[in-house]
């Protein structure tokens, strides 16, 4: 199995993608890696950490780098030999199963939506982020990708968030909700009461709709939204974890006992912090892409390179993009009988 790893994405690149490198070639004996980037800056890292001329490392040249401040599209066009579009090419060609970047997220999707396009039936990718909850985690689809959807684009998240999250969380037939202002299908805008009409009759377990101080209860596996509102929530869980740690900062050492008590549960919030972690699920998969790509977070650490890696390969194995052309196309068949119906009706 190759996997294309784009060695010059994220705040810490090349250095912590080498190293999470030396993890994933001694975890993953059946993979190989093409690592994409500036050679000579990459040659140094392989070097430091052991790795030259590794059997299983193959190095790609890619003359330029997409920077974060770098518009989507404008790096597509102006930065043709970058390692993000390089991995797309990879991946277009074969020559790659899977690739993994911790770098610019538009300009991944601008590129693997032109290079590589989408996969068969499905109109838009959807970027899928995995997020705790009370008992476990859930998947938020779509967490940016799209910020303007239709309802029959919600409808193919949902598709295949059930199917990748069946995957990731190990779970037969997730449950899936509809991110609104309100439990009952007549709440919220037009694109949710029609993207909720259309989900009633499909083969996936569709829980209705969920608001959003019960997201973070557990209440479904996969959670469906359009890109704005997704990145919203997503932003918004992200900041008000960062403002929670610093409350408790501050309460916790306003007097001596306080701290004394902070210092005895160092652990228990150590643990908590690891909750929130997203080092172990590695990154985000930009589903319905015609291949497979993970997007990990742009401060991804060697453990997080090592796990989007893992990701990326167990994807593969699972046949994720099969699977979700199969259903996708069942669900289209009921979609087009339901339509005829209507039109009968009325």
């Amino acid at each position: 199995m190759r996997i294309a790893v784009d060695a010059m994405g994220g705040d810490f690149a090349p250095g912590a993608v080498v190293e999470g490198l030396t993890m994933a070639v001694k975890d993953f004996p059946d993979c190989e890696i093409l690592l994409v980037g500036k050679t000579d800056r990459v040659a140094f890292y392989l070097e430091k950490y052991g790795l030259t001329g590794h059997p299983r490392i193959r190095q790609v040249d890619a003359g330029s780098v997409c920077e974060m401040s770098d518009h989507s599209a404008v790096s597509l066009r102006a930065k043709k030999d970058s390692s993000i579009t390089i991995c797309s090419k990879l991946l277009k060609s074969g020559e790659a199963d899977a690739m993994v970047t911790p770098g610019h997220t538009g300009a991944t999707v601008a590129a693997t939506k032109v290079i590589c396009r989408t996969l068969p039936g499905i109109d838009r990718p959807g970027l899928g982020a995995s997020m705790p909850h009370q008992t476990g985690r859930f998947l938020l689809m779509d967490a940016g990708a799209n910020t303007d959807c239709t309802p029959i684009n919600l409808v193919q998240f949902a598709i295949m968030g059930s199917i990748y999250a069946e995957m990731l969380y190990n779970v037969p037939n997730p449950r899936v909700g509809l991110l609104s202002v309100g439990g009952e299908d007549v709440k919220g805008c037009d694109l949710t009461k029609q993207t909720f009409q259309l989900l009633e009759h499909l083969p996936i377990n569709f829980v209705g709709n969920v608001e959003a101080d019960s997201v973070f209860e557990g209440v479904a596996d996969v959670l469906i939204a359009d890109g704005f509102t997704g990145n919203v929530l997503l932003k918004g869980a992200e900041g008000l974890a960062k403002s929670t740690i610093f409350w408790l900062k501050r309460v916790l050492t306003k007097n001596a006992m306080r701290f004394i008590g902070a210092t005895l549960a160092h652990n228990a919030f150590r643990e908590l912090k690891a909750i929130g972690a997203a080092d172990s699920i590695g990154g985000a998969p930009l589903l319905g892409i015609n291949g497979i790509c993970i997007i990990g977070h742009g401060g991804s650490n060697p453990t997080a390179v090592r796990n989007a890696i893992r990701v990326a390969a167990e994807c593969v194995r699972f046949g994720l993009n099969d699977r979700i052309v199969a259903l996708n196309k069942e669900c289209q068949t009921i979609l087009n009988e339901v339509e005829k119906t209507e039109k009968a009706l009325f």
